[in-house]
């Protein structure tokens, strides 16, 4: 990076430290360089001096400046070249293309940016998309390094901070299939519980009523005997692990969540893995609807297939792969049963 940029706080990013903000996008910038920036007002939040420990609000703008080939930490001196291998891998992701956007599905176990002891990510292969000019596409939001399924990066600047303002206004639309251990009651419905982060090393989420507010909607696809179940869900906001966290909390976790899979409820010892299951995290980003912007018209729909294990979980359920309920965009359930209330209420009223 040779020139100043402004960088705006994904909604996933709120209530970071400045420092690992930093760490995560910048993976290769030394701790005491972006001291020494700091120190000397060449890093702001919002146009304001910043320190290392200050919390990120999300859709703030943080000021980055040069992190030139000659200076420590820049991005042309540091980021290795990316092996054929890689290229290949990355250009096999890719889903769906134009002149604004790229759509790839990430495979589970891959991370999506850089950090301590991670090596190899998605930020970093992305210079085999560069186009005929050179420009790399960016990153505008995350998904969990076990998450399979879309994601978008920009094709250019302009393009990039439309679908980061869709993002932070929320004017995009997400879907997601899960499966959980356990069945879900009622069978579609939301769950509005705020969440915290829990230390700095896996950011886990627990139930915290300081914590940040979390929506998820969600609908029951299938069942299996009562034990398993295939739910579509559709995240509102986007706290980190926000899924995993509100899947736990109503005691039917992902199937194969290392984090949160230990808060089953009421599933004997031994009853999941008596069936005929694959390995993995059981969390896959299926669909996003975009808005129109720029030239573009109309929505773009970008849909991912799902990874092998998802599917053979779901033969071995017998639950049919091709449900058409499964690729339905999930209505704002929290305001339907807002306005059931109000309906309600107006009613005994008269």
């Amino acid at each position: 990076m040779t020139g100043v940029q402004t960088l705006t706080v994904h909604e996933q990013e709120a209530d970071q430290r400045l420092d690992r903000w930093f760490q995560k996008r910048f993976p290769t910038l030394p701790y005491g360089h972006l001291q020494k920036l700091l120190r000397s007002g060449q890093v702001r939040v919002d146009g304001k001096r910043a320190k290392a420990s200050d919390r990120l609000a999300e859709g703030a703008a943080v000021r980055v400046p040069p992190l030139g080939a000659s200076e420590p930490g820049g991005e042309a001196r540091d980021r290795p070249p990316v092996s054929e291998a890689d290229a290949r891998a990355i250009r096999d992701m890719v889903i769906y293309e134009d002149a604004d956007i790229i759509a790839l599905n990430k495979p589970a176990g891959l991370a999506v940016q850089g950090g301590t002891k991670t090596r190899k990510h998605v930020d970093g292969m992305l210079p085999a998309l560069a186009g005929k000019d050179g420009e790399r596409p960016r990153l505008v939001h995350r998904l969990d390094r076990d998450t399979s399924g879309v994601l978008v990066l920009g094709r250019t600047a302009q393009a990039t901070r439309a679908l980061n303002d869709a993002f932070r206004l929320r004017e995009m639309q997400k879907l997601y299939w899960a499966i959980t251990i356990g069945i879900l009651k009622p069978a579609d419905g939301f769950v509005d519980l705020p969440l915290s982060k829990q230390g700095d090393v896996y950011e886990k989420m627990s139930e915290d009523h300081d914590g940040q507010r979390a929506i998820t909607d969600y609908r029951t696809i299938d069942q299996a005997s009562r034990r398993l179940a295939w739910v579509a869900l559709a995240p509102r906001t986007g706290r980190t692990h926000q899924l995993r966290a509100h899947m736990a909390a109503k005691g039917k976790p992902i199937l194969g969540d290392p984090k949160y899979g230990e808060q089953a409820d009421g599933m004997a010892d031994g009853m999941v893995e008596a069936l005929d299951v694959a390995p993995g995290l059981h969390l896959h980003a299926r669909a996003l609807w975009l808005p129109a912007f720029g030239k573009r018209r109309g929505e773009t729909h970008l849909v991912a297939p799902p990874p092998e294990n998802f599917l053979h979980t779901l033969r071995a359920l017998a639950f049919d792969p091709e449900n058409p309920l499964a690729d339905e965009p999930i209505p704002n359930m929290r305001e339907q049963y807002r306005h059931a209330l109000l309906d309600r209420g107006k009613k005994k009223r008269r």
